[in-house]
Formats: structure tokens, sequence, C-alpha cells
């Protein structure tokens, strides 16, 4: 049986050479949105998030890597300045 969300990416272990492609399997889209934001935190390549078997439709692809982008920006603004979430959303907004 096929999960929920696959999301196919590979690691860049070289500047020029891109590892194999690997994947991530979940039920769950909370795990799917933290799984992209790890790797974007990492500086994987993404290249394809599929829902039940089929690549998500662009939009939804990139709300899902704006949700994980967002997620970054605001715990790096957070330890950064040294606030706390509500002051980072209440300045700057990326908190959701």
């Amino acid at each position: 049986m096929l999960k929920t969300y696959t999301i196919e990416y590979s690691l860049r272990l070289r500047r020029r050479f891109p590892s194999e492609r690997q994947f991530f399997y979940t039920d769950d889209p909370l795990a799917c949105e933290d799984a992209v934001q790890d790797l974007l935190e990492r500086g994987a390549l993404i290249h394809t998030v599929k829902h039940d078997g089929a690549d998500l439709p662009p939009a939804e692809f990139d709300r899902v890597v704006k949700v994980a982008a967002s997620a970054i920006a605001a715990a790096r603004i957070c330890a950064s300045l040294h606030i706390k979430p509500e002051e980072e959303r209440f300045r700057f907004g990326f908190t959701a």
C-alpha cells in the first residue's frame, strides 16, 4: 500500500554531483511539511512531493515550500535577535 505523501530528494555531497535519489514516506501532512523544512535547511535537492502517488499541483507544492521556509526564517530571526515567537510574529509576521 502506498503511503499518502512521498518526497523524492537527493543530498548534495559535492557541489556538482548530487547523490542518488532518496525517498521519505509519511501519512501525516505535518510530518511532510517538517521533512521539507529539514531538507531545505540542509540544502537538499527536492525533486518531487507526491500525494497518493501523484505529483502535488504546483500551487500546493509552493504552499508546502513556503510554509517550511517561513518556519525556518522565523526560527532564525528568533535565535538571532533573542526574541520570542510572539514578538517575531508581531514584528516580522513569519510564525504561523
